[in-house]
């Protein structure tokens, strides 16, 4: 199965309350599942980086094979591309835990998208800062 991950960071501080999200869909735009999840008190690099994850993850489990990621994060377009290092410690375990996740995929990539582009993630994201609670929906 091939799919589209679109995955939003949000935090209020930097570091303050941090939330993920992120939604799936099938290439056509037929959702597939959503999540919204809170992620406690982080930057924003760790909010998108656990959005990023936990929808990788959730596709891994609905039997994806072929990816396409959509994220407003350049740094963590650019990190996972291979064109800018992981300098902060606080990232690399994160980093190592995506690509690890990536090569159980026979195909992705990752692409920088505008905010604009992105809202409903941003949605999902700050949905979960302010409920601060897990809210799951899969279709």
């Amino acid at each position: 199965m091939k799919a589209v991950l679109h995955v939003d960071g949000a935090s209020r501080g930097n570091p303050g309350e941090a939330g993920a999200g992120f939604w799936l869909h099938d290439g056509q735009g037929q959702r597939i599942a959503q999540v919204s999840r809170y992620v406690g008190v982080s930057t924003n690099n760790v909010a998108e980086y656990m959005a990023l994850i936990w929808g990788l993850e959730e596709a891994k489990r609905l039997g994806v094979r072929d990816i396409t990621i959509k994220t407003d994060s350049e740094l963590v377009v650019r990190q996972v591309q291979g064109i800018y290092r992981v300098r902060h410690d606080n990232l690399t375990p994160l980093f190592n835990r995506t690509m690890g996740i990536l090569k159980g995929f026979q195909h992705w990539e990752i692409l920088h998208i505008p905010r604009a582009l992105n809202k409903e993630a941003d949605k999902l994201a700050n949905q979960a800062i302010d409920g601060s609670s897990s809210l799951q929906i899969r279709f």
